[in-house]
């Protein structure tokens, strides 16, 4: 090996070079960070809407659908939490299992009752939406809404033990 780390001889006719890295004689790519200049800078400023993920997206659609049926039903839902996961566990779940909207074999939601967990701790009932099967079959923001809109009205009529008519219904003024 020639003096510097770097490796001569690696191409036909000599001419190749190499760098070595943290790999004990391997080649590695070079950084961003060539000839001191540091990295790029991000493309979007961090508090532009632009710079959010896709999941926190997703989760400011889900306050969006469920706003107005916390708004009718608040008193009702105080012991409801919603959460969101990115794809459901379809090998641990149950096929004949109350409580799951699905789209053939595949959950786009699940109503957990409350219960008491592994350690004896009690939990509270939440509904969990699963992010990436309703993304997939929402066609555009706005399909996503109302997708999400429907799943929420019928998983809180579950939760309430009503139809998903009466979730769903203005109130009268």
């Amino acid at each position: 090996m020639a003096r510097g780390g770097i490796r001569t001889g690696g191409r036909a006719g000599g001419q190749g070079t190499a760098r070595t890295g943290g790999r004990a004689g391997g080649w590695t790519p070079r950084r961003r960070d060539r000839r001191g200049r540091g990295m790029r800078a991000p493309l979007y400023p961090a508090g532009a809407p632009a710079a959010r993920t896709r999941a926190e997206r997703f989760d400011a659609v889900v306050l969006e659908a469920l706003e107005p049926i916390e708004d009718r039903w608040g008193a009702e839902l105080e012991d409801l939490d919603v959460a969101v996961d990115d794809v459901p566990d379809v090998a641990a779940a149950d096929p004949d299992d109350d409580g799951v909207v699905g789209d053939g074999e595949v959950p786009l939601a699940r109503l957990v009752p409350a219960g008491v967990d592994r350690r004896g701790a009690s939990t509270r009932a939440r509904i969990v939406l699963y992010r990436r099967p309703l993304e997939a079959r929402a066609l555009d923001g706005e399909d996503l809404a109302d997708l999400l809109h429907d799943v929420l009205v019928e998983q809180v009529a579950e939760y309430l033990g009503v139809e998903p008519d009466t979730i769903d219904d203005e109130p009268d003024p």
